[in-house]
């Protein structure tokens, strides 16, 4: 949005972008870009409310008059719905053995993640790791969120699509652990806060920005939108 945003001024064309992720936009640095805390997916706010629509609208044609670029405005009124409310969903036990609990945490999800693919008879993990092999990527990810170094720890590929990996693994299994029908982002925000592999994987991004990683490798573990600094304990 951003670039191509930059590419239409260069050319003369006035433009004016609506911001749902405001670290995207920071990054991208449009020339001009209103900041709206909304669900993803409703860019002008709430369904069935003009009036709204039309605050929304007016802030943003605003930005033209701004004499010079990039300008970044947040829109004073914030909305938020059930969308990204975590599912509550009962963690098996697991035996954590000799592993990191997170990684046992996996292991326990495992039957649970075999019962969504059996009802649905698809799966959204494979880009590196199949199912099976999920729970040891959480182990190296929660070893680096304890302070080891990212590229010693023997990841098996890109950070980012193991990441998806572990992130997809959960959501499907959290399928079988919950008789809701998960609304757009319940499941992932479910993995990201409520769950051992959820904070490791955080902590871990947190831990390789630090680090030094290239931004693509560190940013793109999580959603931006889950992008949380974690306690200091």
């Amino acid at each position: 949005m951003g670039t191509l945003a930059s590419v239409l001024e260069a050319a003369g064309l006035a433009t004016v972008a609506l911001s749902s992720i405001r670290g995207q936009v920071v990054t991208t640095r449009p020339p001009r870009a209103l900041h709206c805390e909304f669900p993803l997916g409703r860019p002008l706010g709430r369904p069935e409310d003009p009036a709204l629509q039309r605050r929304v609208l007016d802030a943003a044609f605003a930005l033209l008059d701004e004499p010079a670029g990039p300008v970044l405005v947040d829109f004073p009124e914030v909305i938020t719905d059930e969308a990204d409310a975590p599912l509550s969903c009962a963690i098996p036990p697991a035996d954590p053995g000799d592993v990191h609990p997170a990684e046992a945490e996996a292991r326990g999800l495992l039957p649970a993640w075999r019962r969504s693919n059996e009802r649905f008879g698809r799966t959204t993990v494979g880009k590196v790791v199949d199912a099976d092999g999920v729970p040891a990527i959480v182990g190296l990810f929660a070893r680096i969120a304890d302070g080891e170094g990212w590229k010693d720890v023997g990841l098996p590929g890109d950070p980012t699509k193991l990441a998806a990996d572990i992130r997809n693994f959960y959501e499907e299994a959290a399928l079988s652990l919950t008789d809701a029908v998960p609304g757009a982002r319940q499941a992932e925000s479910w993995y990201v806060t409520r769950t051992k592999a959820g904070d490791a994987v955080q902590r871990a991004r947190v831990a390789m920005k630090d680090a030094g990683a290239g931004y693509y490798f560190w940013n793109y573990l999580l959603p931006m939108t889950q992008h949380r600094v974690p306690d200091a304990t």
